[in-house]
């Protein structure tokens, strides 16, 4: 079974809107090309499958911490439309995006308020903004700098001319852990040494892990990281 069923059989029954969000053709249109793009420049996968869990992590973030189904939503749909602006090119995406969402997102329903929420979480995903702003945004953030698997590598041929696709392609196991009593969100990887050193990955996550260590700040929690068993972070 595919790590994302195996994600979506874990998860609650995401509202109607985010339904809607998941099945309007504008939205899968923007992601799909988007993709096309990301694959043309030898990027990993940034598609229907990333975007997905993306967002459905996000929403469970926010709703193992008992926040509002309000802002679970919201986090839900930021996460799958957080790297469309990719379809104009990399350089700025995430605002990029983040204009490309407020046509979308108004088809489907939302309001006002709440667009200028998602679109401002879909702007901070990218670590480099350095402000986080709400739990929308924060959940986002872990989100999608969590999503760290072997599923994303196009060419698994081709790993040993990248590291990005290397380190992808060595992580044969990847779970994101929510503990409510503990105030944890905790990152486990099983990274296979054979593919990738673990230092490596540092050499390319370690400005994403600050990211997602500032962000679970913001959700009142703490952010772990394990990577074959040993706390990194």
């Amino acid at each position: 079974m595919q790590r994302s069923e195996l994600l979506q059989k874990k998860t609650e029954r995401l509202p109607d809107i985010i339904t809607a969000l998941y099945e309007n053709e504008k939205a899968r249109h923007y992601i799909e090309a988007a993709d096309r793009y990301l694959e043309s420049i030898g990027y990993t996968e940034h598609g229907l499958r990333h975007c997905k869990i993306v967002s459905r992590t996000a929403y469970r973030i926010l709703k193992n911490l008992s926040y509002p189904e309000e802002l679970t939503r919201l986090a839900a749909a930021a996460g799958f439309l957080h790297d469309i602006g990719n379809m104009l090119g990399r350089s700025m995406h995430h605002k990029m995006g983040a204009m490309l969402s407020k046509e979308i997102l108004e088809e489907v329903g939302f309001s006002l308020k709440d667009i200028t929420t998602i679109m401002t979480a879909i702007v901070v995903h990218e670590e480099e903004e350095g402000a986080i702003p709400d739990p929308v945004a924060a959940a986002l953030l872990i989100a999608d700098k969590s999503d760290v698997h072997r599923s994303r590598v196009r060419n698994p041929s081709m790993v040993s001319e990248d590291i990005h696709d290397r380190v992808n392609y060595a992580a044969t196991e990847s779970e994101l852990t929510v503990d409510p009593e503990n105030s944890l969100i905790t990152l486990s990887l099983v990274i296979d040494t054979r593919i990738s050193q673990v230092i490596e990955y540092f050499e390319i996550f370690l400005s994403r892990m600050i990211a997602c260590r500032k962000a679970a700040g913001v959700l009142n929690t703490e952010f772990n990281l394990y990577i074959n068993n040993t706390r990194m972070a």
